[in-house]
């Protein structure tokens, strides 16, 4: 009896693992471009830049592939993750990180996965399999560790870590306020709409935008530009693609992966030599991710097509029928 999964199966597994390893890389390479764009733009400023350059490759795209408007039924997914996650999370974020230390904000964002498997159990049914929830604490685990191991590098304040804590909220109900509306439109209109309510939320910032740019150095707007084509109009495409064929509280699991990437880029481009505790961190979040993704035989074999269902033994018949 062959219960491996068919072979167009086997490749949707595969596109869906690619798609999600793309969006880990690239929001991982944002954190060089931010760190970079952030000395010469506001938190407001670089959100509205990045969602622009965002929302322009993004409607290219889309009128090159006549992609046209979601359905009525994705507009209220749509609206609210363009809203806490496009809009609110970034411009969170890009604040709370000039007001604390990088391991600070390091910690406090990566409560999101945790706040994704929460709100996807309870309001999307999503399963929580004791290897994804062994998974997501083996990472937490390395992000606390990569945390602490970049303390100390600036100072940190209550206002900091609450903007950092509201980021971590904003993309939780981002993401499960996304998955449904990924059952009736595409990814590619998922995203791109998204984008533009969240460039419409941030245009409050457009006169910071314009004077700022006015003053930035070259290479401050190519990094913004960067953000706007690559982590956010590319990475949350495929984001997008991805969690449309897995579930919320895997994928959110999968992005534990980014503090160890991030490591490995500053490394690289940067110059900032990762201590012991800090590669330790890297590991164990790359480890657990790793036991986050996996299966069990016994579900693999549930979840292939075609498989036959497991044989139940025969009851006995009662004495009168015998």
């Amino acid at each position: 009896m062959n219960t491996s999964p068919s072979r167009p199966a086997r490749r949707a597994e595969l596109l869906a693992a690619g798609a999600a390893a793309v969006t880990v890389v690239l929001w991982a390479s944002a954190f060089v471009s931010i760190r970079s764009a952030g000395d010469a733009y506001s938190p407001g400023a670089l959100a509205l830049g990045r969602l622009l350059a965002g929302a322009l490759t993004l409607g290219v795209i889309c009128l090159l592939r006549r992609e046209g408007w979601p359905p009525r039924a994705a507009w209220r997914g749509i609206a609210i993750s363009g809203l806490l996650w496009f809009g609110f999370y970034m411009v969170a974020l890009n604040w709370g990180e000039q007001q604390v230390d990088a391991g600070t904000a390091a910690l406090v964002v990566n409560i999101g996965p945790i706040l994704i498997a929460l709100l996807g159990a309870r309001l999307l049914g999503d399963a929580m399999p004791p290897r994804l929830l062994a998974g997501m604490a083996v990472s937490f685990a390395g992000a606390v560790t990569v945390g602490l191991s970049m303390s100390g590098e600036g100072g940190s304040s209550v206002l900091g870590v609450v903007l950092c804590l509201l980021a971590a909220v904003a993309y939780a109900g981002g993401v499960v306020a996304q998955k449904p509306a990924l059952g009736t439109a595409s990814p590619l209109q998922v995203t791109t709409f998204g984008c533009l309510v969240g460039a419409l939320v941030c245009l409050p910032f457009a006169g910071q935008l314009v004077r700022e740019a006015a003053d930035a150095p070259a290479s401050a707007t190519l990094n913004m530009v960067y953000l706007g084509v690559f982590p956010t109009a590319l990475a949350f495409t495929t984001w997008a693609y991805a969690l449309s064929r897995t579930t919320a509280s895997r994928m959110g699991a999968t992005t534990y992966a980014a503090p160890a990437l991030v490591v490995l880029m500053s490394w690289l481009f940067l110059g900032e030599v990762p201590g012991p505790l800090t590669l330790v961190g890297g590991v164990l979040c790359l480890a657990g991710v790793a036991v986050s993704r996996s299966r069990s035989r016994t579900a693999a074999r549930a979840e292939a097509p075609g498989a036959a269902p497991e044989p139940r033994p025969e009851r006995a018949a009662p004495d009168s029928a015998r």
